[in-house]
């Protein structure tokens, strides 16, 4: 199976996201090397972790008037048309052959419980060079305010067969 160079320009989504409270905070305490679950909370909070991921009371003290979602917490929400787009049969991606090449992201509005994203997404990139093909997704979030919050840049290199190679099977 070989990449679809036809699937330059494919879009994928809108995708829909609610950002909720506790899912902010397990994120935050998941990352910031605490423990996550309710079920622990009794559990001390790295001195470390930045109250605003988590703390309502001392988030309203700040600037966002709220918790605002840590950075990576995005990738929730923002990296389903990339996944749609390499699950895509159309676009011929081998998925055993796939690594991750890259990821970005632009942060243009902050994220908060309560906001409602929709992302959506199109191949930017569908080519290939050096005996790797490459996949590219720009991926865009907006909030329930049509204010783009998020976009995100995935790449996908797939390996492809040498010639003369064989796969084993299971």
């Amino acid at each position: 199976m070989a990449l679809d160079p036809k699937s330059l320009g494919k879009s994928y989504g809108p995708y829909r996201y609610e950002v909720g409270l506790e899912k902010v905070r397990e994120f935050a305490l998941a990352v910031g090397g605490g423990v996550p679950s309710a079920s622990f909370s009794a559990a001390p909070i790295p001195s470390d972790l930045q109250p605003l991921y988590f703390d309502p009371e001392y988030a309203k003290g700040t600037r966002h008037g709220s918790v605002v979602a840590p950075p990576t917490f995005a990738v929730l929400f923002n990296i389903r048309p990339f996944a749609a787009a390499v699950r895509d049969p159309e676009n011929g991606v081998d998925l055993l052959m796939l690594v991750h090449g890259e990821q970005e992201f632009e942060f243009l509005q902050p994220v908060k419980p309560g906001d409602v994203m929709e992302t959506v997404g199109e191949v930017t990139v569908a080519s290939a060079r050096g005996g790797r093909e490459f996949l590219t997704v720009v991926c865009q979030s907006r909030n329930q305010r049509g204010e783009l919050a998020v976009r995100g840049t995935y790449t996908a290199v797939i390996r492809t067969a040498r010639s003369g190679a064989t796969h084993a099977s299971p």
